[in-house]
């Protein structure tokens, strides 16, 4: 915890007094109108949280202010890296959208986006483009509205994911150091001529590995050589999710790739270059025929696109950085499919010559769901959102429990053990104020202004917090549909040769 000086203490004190006194009103404000959370929560919790952020949001805004640091999501320690392990784990949401520019709150909620089956690209910290498209992907799952900004409901249904540490440490091996090469070339005819497109580097291999943008990596490392020997800092990404995926949607306006199950349940959602202005993605529908892991690259300048004077056929070899990366899930449309990239941070800033280019992980990840001849592939027109065609625009909000319910039956969990719900149902009390029925903290001022102060508060926390635990351990007792069985599928060995457009 930050220390505090007599003054900055002050400054809280009179801060939070002041959110206590809004209190009625605000009550009062939350009655008559509709929520503007969505009617998962009752007035009574929205006026008790409003409270709440107000309080801290407040406090923390002055106390920047005055102590000449922090922010309005959480004051770091003295010395602490501000991208440290330590700080992306104390990370916590207090209002607002997420703070602008690269931050540990921001590296927090992607990585709890990538367990939930919402990639966010790469976990890299910043708050752009890719992370507001995970944010509204996530948000369209649980049926709320999606403006792609963080609010509390987003954060509620974030933490059923949140039962495991988000961050972790890592030993480099030998084993890493080895497989490398050079550089590589951007010439076809330099890449056909060597022997892998491998990584170049510990740090490159080690952040795909573990969902990293490579900056990032050595931002949460500073001054630590990535050579074998070194332990280091790394965020901890979900295991692979195991489902079987027979539709697949691809939205070419927001960029995003949703998968769903036979019984239209989405499984993963995730970023994605779909084509250029130049040369266009397919329209329409497709089937998935084949899916190569590793596969070499077949550049034909006769039947694609021609770089440069490379005027004859050559054959790149394969890698995760290779011109479809690690994967190719070959379409029903000639020479265009689905694959990796060895750009993952790029994915929004890069244009493809009509393919569908996902991170190598993520495109691992759906090459293991897919089934050939079976998965479809939707390329939307243009104004057709996945949420159209998937008629979950004006869904009811997903329980939190059910959430995490529903996505643990598909995703390993990160540790050895499930996950499980934020919402503290073991500890509640036996009787609960009927819903509507709550009466909200009175109101008291003391002769020496101070622990009838933290008692009020305290109170409208303890409200807000039993109301939403009880929503969700009633939510808990709906039936869950069972996961579609995994069913056991043959993919064609590794070299198997590509000719996409890419």
């Amino acid at each position: 915890m930050p220390s505090c000086s007599p003054l900055h203490g002050a400054v809280l004190r009179l801060s939070l007094a002041a959110a206590i006194a809004l209190l009625p009103s605000l009550a009062a404000m939350a009655q008559p109108g509709p929520s503007a959370r969505p009617p998962a929560r009752s007035a009574s919790a929205v006026a008790a949280l409003s409270a709440r952020s107000v309080a801290a949001a407040s406090a923390s805004q002055v106390a920047a202010t005055v102590a000449g640091k922090g922010h309005a999501h959480g004051v770091m320690d003295k010395g602490q890296h501000p991208l440290s392990a330590a700080a992306i784990e104390s990370a916590t949401y207090d209002g607002g959208d997420l703070p602008a520019g690269q931050s540990a709150l921001t590296a927090k909620v992607q990585i709890l986006l990538d367990r939930s089956g919402v990639s966010p690209g790469v976990v890299d910290g910043w708050r752009g483009g890719m992370s507001e498209s995970a944010i509204k992907a996530f948000q369209r799952r649980t049926g709320q509205p999606m403006t792609g900004r963080m609010d509390y409901v987003t954060w509620d249904h974030l933490q059923a994911y949140s039962a495991e540490a988000v961050t972790g440490t890592y030993t480099i091996t030998e084993a890493d150091a080895q497989g490398l090469v050079d550089r590589i070339p951007s010439d076809y005819a330099e890449k056909a001529a060597m022997s892998s497109q491998g990584y170049t580097s510990i740090i490159e291999k080690l952040g795909e590995r573990f969902h990293m943008d490579e900056k990032f990596l050595a931002k949460m490392n500073p001054g630590v050589a990535f050579v074998p020997g070194s332990t280091i800092s790394i965020t901890k990404p979900a295991k692979p999710i195991k489902a079987t995926v027979t539709r697949i949607i691809v939205d070419k306006e927001t960029r995003r790739v949703a998968a769903y199950d036979a019984k239209g349940r989405m499984v993963a959602d995730y970023p994605a270059t779909v084509g250029s202005s130049d040369t266009p993605s397919p329209h329409g529908n497709h089937i998935v025929q084949a899916v190569a892991l590793n596969p070499t690259y077949t550049y034909n300048p006769q039947r694609n696109f021609k770089q440069g004077k490379n005027d004859r056929i050559l054959i790149v070899p394969p890698g995760p950085n290779g011109p479809v990366g690690n994967v190719w899930i070959d379409l029903s449309e000639p020479t265009y499919g689905i694959h990796g990239t060895a750009t993952p941070s790029r994915l929004f800033v890069n244009q493809s010559h009509g393919c569908v280019r996902l991170t190598n992980w993520d495109a691992w990840e759906l090459a293991h769901m897919v089934k050939a001849n079976v998965t479809t592939v939707e390329f939307l027109d243009a104004g057709v959102s996945i949420a159209d065609v998937t008629g979950v625009a004006t869904a009811p909000v997903i329980a939190v429990a059910n959430l995490a319910s529903t996505i643990s039956a598909i995703r390993p969990p990160v540790r050895s053990t499930s996950l499980s719900i934020r919402a503290a149902t073991s500890v509640l009390p036996d009787v609960l104020p009927a819903s509507g029925d709550t009466a909200m903290p009175e109101q008291t001022t003391p002769a020496d202004g101070g622990e009838a102060l933290s008692d009020a508060l305290a109170r409208a926390e303890a409200l807000a917090d039993e109301m939403l635990a009880q929503r969700a351990r009633d939510s808990a007792l709906e039936r869950i549909p069972e996961a579609a069985t995994v069913e056991s599928q043959v993919l064609p060995p590794p070299g198997t040769a590509a000719t996409p457009n890419l």
